[in-house]
């Protein structure tokens, strides 16, 4: 990195800390800007994909920065760091058929700030620590994983004594569970679940047919799909499930929204209205302060009137080091302050998430 690049990342940095810091977000679309001008000077995979958008996005601001789909970070090295600097890869977990996306990193300072803000605010809001029982594999298992590197970080952040991790999910590790979900019946300590829809299935199925009754205050966090096994369960279907089996109100349970491309982390609102006794809203994703979280038409790429569906963009002001602004292929609508998903796009790719890889490489992409 050149001095002079060194020194425009450290003033962005600190405004970037400044504003995931912030109460409001006030400078939110200022700090969005100013990203988007210093990662189109210095990643050139992405000034490339901005010239060939360039005539394709006559808006103004904020519309008019080109959102980088997320298949981008399955062709190119999205970073604006040196290939010296980098430390860690967070990597999708892909199929056979497709390659992996990979996000790398030289510096995860970011990452822990908007993460510990964001599970604070909408998973921990009434209490400061409480026993964690993660449905995931451990960080040193999966360094690939940028959920297993978040819970590593959520129990030293958040974590009481007893915290641990049940994996791999079958019937070998169903009794320590077991024994956990009863001790915490039995001393009355709510406890949280942390893991994937998918691994919830599992975990359930290990249980068989038990059922337990968790102290109030007790908390599931899930994120992922809803698939498992040989049957797919809806959102609803899968908190009816979660709810009856560990004996809690569905309040209590909520979706986070991730992914390897970004930072930062969207939550459902009800487990912080819950815990904090307040009014209940329909159940839809928040986006922290610092992200920018838009449904857009496919074909514009303009915001759609709330309540009709479209392409989900987010900008994430902490991927400081890669692209802030982020095409998804997930379909959502606004609605109520928030985002409710509808799924994946199907059937003709979007012109929001259409993307070839000798663009990114060099290439004309004609």
């Amino acid at each position: 990195m050149s001095p002079e690049q060194a020194a425009e990342r450290a003033a962005l940095a600190a405004r970037v800390g400044a504003l995931i810091a912030s109460e409001d977000g006030a400078e939110r679309d200022a700090v969005l800007e100013a990203l988007f001008a210093y990662q189109q000077r210095w990643l050139p995979p992405y000034a490339r994909f901005c010239a060939q958008r360039s005539a394709r996005a006559p808006h103004a601001l904020p519309w008019s920065i080109p959102a980088l789909p997320t298949d981008a970070f399955r062709f190119a090295r999205i970073s604006s760091r040196d290939e010296p600097e980098l430390r860690r890869c967070f990597a999708s977990s892909g199929t056979t058929a497709d390659a992996r996306s990979e996000h790398v990193f030289a510096d995860l300072s970011l990452y822990d700030a908007a993460a510990e803000r964001a599970a604070r605010h909408m998973l921990f809001p009434d209490c400061q620590r409480m026993q964690l029982l993660i449905l995931a594999p451990p960080e040193d298992s999966a360094p690939d994983s940028s959920l297993s590197y978040m819970l590593a970080r959520f129990v030293e952040w958040f974590g009481a004594p007893g915290s641990a991790h049940f994996w791999p999910l079958d019937r070998g590790t169903a009794p320590a569970l077991t024994r956990a979900l009863q001790t915490a019946q039995g001393t009355r300590q709510p406890v949280a679940l942390l893991g994937t829809s998918f691994a919830f299935v599992h975990a359930l199925d290990a249980l068989d047919e038990r059922r337990f009754q968790l102290p109030f205050g007790s908390r599931i966090m899930q994120t992922g799909g809803f698939k498992g096994r040989s049957r797919e369960l809806s959102p609803e279907t899968m908190r009816a499930w979660l709810a009856e089996r560990f004996g809690m109100d569905e309040a209590w349970i909520a979706d986070e929204y991730g992914m390897t491309e970004l930072f930062s982390q969207l939550y459902e609102t009800t487990l912080r209205e819950a815990a904090l006794d307040l009014p209940r809203t329909p159940r839809r994703l928040w986006a922290p302060p610092w992200v920018r979280a838009s449904v857009l038409d496919p074909e514009q790429l303009v915001p759609t009137a709330e309540g009709t569906p479209g392409l989900v963009r987010i900008d994430d002001a902490a991927n400081l080091d890669s692209v802030s602004a982020i095409q998804t292929a997930d379909v959502g609508v606004a609605q109520h302050g928030g985002l409710a998903l509808l799924g994946r796009a199907q059937g003709a790719v979007a012109r929001g998430c259409s993307i070839t890889a000798d663009v990114l490489l060099g290439g004309s992409g004609a």
